[in-house]
């Protein structure tokens, strides 16, 4: 895991010496971790005007990290499986995983050699750079850091000196929170709503949440965890333990990452990756759900955990999404669209009710798996689960509204909502039906699944896409859900 951390000086590529008169260079000692690196004869560092520079052709030879040169316009790209870092010889700007960021000092060219600025690049992937003039050495701590997403947090600055004076090595630096040797927790599913995102586990894990700029992102550590098998089956995860989760329609948020950071703690790392700076807060008291809420730019007051101050909990869940559009209607429109629009105006009426704390599974055409959306209820301890989707059927005959439930003491709110629902919409009642299906199986508390009408039946269809008949549907809802929770 340690070559992980040191991707930062792959940042380029190439051999031999800076212009003379620009750079003194010598055949300079590079340690890792107190390891002396062997390297290649006539590999050597260079100092230019006080900024100390090394090539990648050691990061290539000896860490075996991906490198691309790119002769025609004299660029390197360095990747590993999380993070792309790209440098142009000649300027002062990079680019960080598709974000421009300025160095102090641009990469050198001389001959066949590329160099880059240890400092710039140890701040963007979490080494820990020092020169010792009287050696001749650089000495490069990684610690238990394996990732380039971890860099500068407080105690742990991850800079060079300015001057050339002597600096020991320093100790190796690594994730803040300790945890309890021998016992690991595991993350089974993580999702991002309503502009939270939320991390679900098998059990309380403490996280350790810190900002980082250039660019700008929230760093999210979880201390002793791994991923679960479950995990593995619902998210992307390559050979390297590592994956992202697409986010749309928040502009604050470009991109989360994840990745298995550490093994020694085990530490998995999520990051956000933002467009600026934001603000956050942190809740974990929920036993196996940590919430990173970003909403809290938006208010001077700290936003309670959820499901305190006697709040009722109800999660809403859009069917389908992302790569799983759902069933096609029969003018070509898409479910999963449909399920997030009426899912988005109850959501807004239930946040006009002082007495519930409502939790979307998703808030966007976001790919969500169905454990994840259980797996989220599940670890709020909610209230209730409502699901809501649109029908279809190989046959164009069928039309109306159902509602289904699973276990025995979903019963009830099934009944009560949708007694409200077949109101609402005017369709054919089909009434309440069993089924055994995961979303209301596998969750822990009164749970049903909503069928509004079919996309199939031209009829039914007609209605299902116009903003009038969603508005009425979703106060149908609103007011089951009430009734249920005798709310007034």
């Amino acid at each position: 895991m340690k070559r992980l951390g040191f991707l930062v000086f792959l940042v380029v590529f190439l051999l031999a010496f800076p212009k003379a008169g620009d750079a003194a260079s010598s055949s300079a000692k590079i340690f890792l971790d107190g390891q002396q690196l062997n390297l290649t004869s006539g590999v050597q560092v260079a100092n230019v005007n006080n900024n100390i520079l090394i090539p990648i052709r050691v990061v290539s030879e000896n860490l075996g990290f991906k490198v691309d040169w790119e002769k025609s316009s004299q660029s390197v790209t360095v990747q590993n499986s999380i993070t792309t870092v790209k440098m142009v010889v000649g300027s002062k700007t990079a680019d960080i995983d598709g974000s421009q960021v300025s160095m102090n000092i641009t990469p050198v060219l001389s001959g066949k050699t590329t160099l880059v600025p240890l400092r710039f690049v140890s701040s963007q992937m979490g080494m820990d750079v020092k020169w010792n003039n009287q050696e001749k050495a650089v000495y490069l701590s990684s610690g238990s850091v394996s990732d380039p997403w971890f860099e500068g947090e407080e105690g742990s600055p991850s800079v060079e000196p300015d001057t050339e004076s002597p600096v020991a090595p320093v100790d190796p630096v690594g994730p803040s929170v300790p945890g309890t040797p021998g016992t690991l927790a595991t993350v089974d599913a993580i999702s991002f709503s309503d502009n939270r995102l939320m991390i679900a586990t098998s059990g309380n894990v403490k996280p350790n949440v810190f900002k980082l700029n250039a660019p700008d992102r929230i760093v999210i550590d979880l201390p002793n965890t791994a991923f679960s098998e479950v995990f593995g089956y619902e998210h992307t995860l390559n050979t390297q333990n590592s994956g992202e989760l697409a986010v749309t329609d928040y502009p604050d948020v470009s991109l989360i990452r994840y990745a298995l950071f550490s093994d020694s703690p085990s530490t998995v790392r999520v990051v956000i990756n933002l467009t600026s700076p934001v603000e956050y807060s942190v809740s974990s008291e929920n036993d196996g759900l940590v919430f990173i809420d970003l909403n809290a730019q938006d208010s001077e007051e700290p936003t309670p955990p959820i499901g305190t101050e006697g709040k009722k909990v109800v999660v809403i869940d859009a069917g389908h999404g992302g790569s799983a559009p759902g069933a096609l209607s029969v003018t070509g429109k898409h479910e999963k669209a449909l399920n997030l629009s009426i899912a988005l105006k109850v959501e807004a009426l239930l946040k006009k009710e002082k007495s519930i704390d409502v939790i979307m599974t998703r808030s966007d055409d976001s790919t969500l798996s169905l454990s994840d959306r259980t797996k989220i209820a599940n670890n709020l301890k909610s209230d209730i689960f409502v699901s809501i989707h649109g029908n279809s059927n190989t046959s164009s005959s069928p039309n109306g509204t159902e509602t289904y439930y699973t276990r025995e003491t979903s019963t009830q709110l099934a009944n009560i909502i949708h007694k409200h629902l077949a109101k609402a919409t005017g369709l054919k009642d089909r009434g309440v039906k069993y089924g055994n299906l995961h979303v209301t199986r596998e969750t822990k508390m009164p749970a049903v699944l909503l069928e509004i009408g079919f996309l199939s039946n031209s009829k039914d269809e007609a209605q299902l896409f116009n903003d009038d008949f969603q508005n009425r549907v979703a106060k149908g809802i609103v007011s089951g859900i009430k009734e249920y929770l005798k709310v007034q």
